[in-house]
């Protein structure tokens, strides 16, 4: 199954965001990582590292993230954890973890397949 990790600033929101997700999708492997290695606000990307290899399975694992330092930290981060194919959506977090995760619990579910679903979000409309 192809694994998710949702990267915030904030410890909280990614923690509430993969509650919300897992509600949605009901199993998988959904991960997250928040908040700096003191408690605060940032991120940090040995946490994220670890965040991957624990939503990997060997299948693949699609990262969300909410803001642009947590780009960079994500990507150092992949390139640290000893997991193949693993990708960074441009996809809104709350959403696009909701449209991942749903798409992950398809037995064809491809890490290309999750990261298209989860940018799908992009074109929402709320209203």
């Amino acid at each position: 199954m192809v694994g998710i990790v949702v990267v915030s600033h904030s410890a909280k929101a990614a923690e509430g965001i993969c509650e919300i997700a897992r509600e949605m999708s009901g199993e998988g492997a959904l991960e997250y990582a928040g908040g700096d290695p003191d408690g605060g606000i940032g991120t940090s990307s040995d946490p994220i590292r670890e965040a991957i290899e624990t939503a990997s399975d060997g299948d693949g694992v699609v990262v969300l993230v909410d803001l642009g330092s947590a780009v960079m930290n994500a990507e150092l981060a992949i390139e640290m954890a000893g997991v193949d194919d693993v990708v960074i959506a441009d996809a809104p977090v709350l959403e696009g973890a909701l449209n991942a995760a749903v798409a992950a619990t398809s037995p064809s579910a491809t890490v290309e397949s999750v990261r298209e679903s989860a940018e799908e979000a992009r074109d929402v409309s709320k209203v």
